[in-house]
């Protein structure tokens, strides 16, 4: 069986959608947090594979490059394995174009999936601490958890906006292409380079973000950790739960919908269908 066409692809994301958005309470919770878990352990082995390499200026970008092939694996498992991942239900737009799926419905499916991708993102984060295995590299893993999760939440808000439709429209490319492979092969392959192009630039990823900063935020209670990151005081000062919040997820969680929502659902329906 060959790849889907565009037009064929719009159609099954169609009845996704709607599936989507019909889905029960318990359903969405649940599989939203297995979501959030995937890719909290995709984030985490991203950085335990290239802290040593993201912790020199010189050899940043291959740090990064590695980072954003390990990473690809989270959203192999939503794909693979069955998981509701808020970014990528964004599609569920649509579904919703097509009056096939009541807005509500759709609003519904993203606040609960939302709440539930970080509950498992903490989760996650929390174990991942408590694990000990910040402390690999001599402490280096650690600092450089600190370091990541500093710098996610003291960026500006245009900035955190701009890379989150840059991340999503990525992400959704993904969801989109996955879609059109007949096979599990063709599939993982479909979701490996759109991946791997948003993490290896570093594109922020609201999902993503609730691992690394939750992850950064437990990582800062070990001094040594903190010491070692070379993070500024004033950059470590915004390191909270509310600073999360306020200064990354907000405007992060804005550009993801705006990617996802605009780039790829509200894009692809209208050059493919003339009503």
């Amino acid at each position: 069986m060959n790849h889907l066409t565009p037009a064929e692809i719009l159609s099954a994301m169609t009845k996704t959608g709607v599936v989507k958005a019909q889905s029960s309470f318990r359903k969405l919770f649940i599989m939203g947090i297995m979501a959030g878990a995937f890719i909290s352990f995709a984030g985490a082995a991203s950085t335990m594979g290239a802290f040593n390499l993201l912790a020199e200026p010189a050899t940043f970008g291959l740090g990064r490059i590695l980072c954003g092939a390990i990473f690809t694996g989270g959203l192999v498992m939503v794909t693979l394995a069955g998981a509701e991942l808020f970014t990528g239900n964004t599609l569920i737009a649509i579904a919703v174009i097509d009056k096939r799926a009541r807005l509500s419905s759709m609003l519904r499916n993203w606040l609960i999936v939302y709440i539930a991708n970080f509950l498992g993102s903490l989760l996650v984060a929390w174990l991942i601490y408590n694990s000990g295995i910040l402390g690999g590299g001599d402490g280096l893993m650690g600092a450089v958890t600190v370091k990541i999760a500093a710098g996610k939440v003291n960026m500006t808000f245009l900035q955190h906006l701009a890379s989150g439709v840059l991340c999503n429209w990525l992400v959704c490319l993904a969801v989109w292409c996955a879609a059109g492979a007949p096979a599990t092969a063709g599939k993982v392959l479909a979701v490996f380079f759109p991946i791997w192009l948003f993490a290896t630039c570093g594109f922020e990823h609201c999902i993503a973000n609730m691992y690394f900063i939750s992850a950064g935020i437990f990582a800062a209670a070990n001094e040594a950790f903190v010491s070692a990151s070379g993070a500024a005081s004033e950059a470590l000062a915004a390191l909270d739960f509310g600073g999360m919040f306020l200064r990354n997820l907000l405007p992060v969680t804005l550009g993801n919908i705006i990617g996802g929502l605009l780039m790829v659902a509200c894009g692809y329906r209208f050059a493919l269908k003339n009503k």
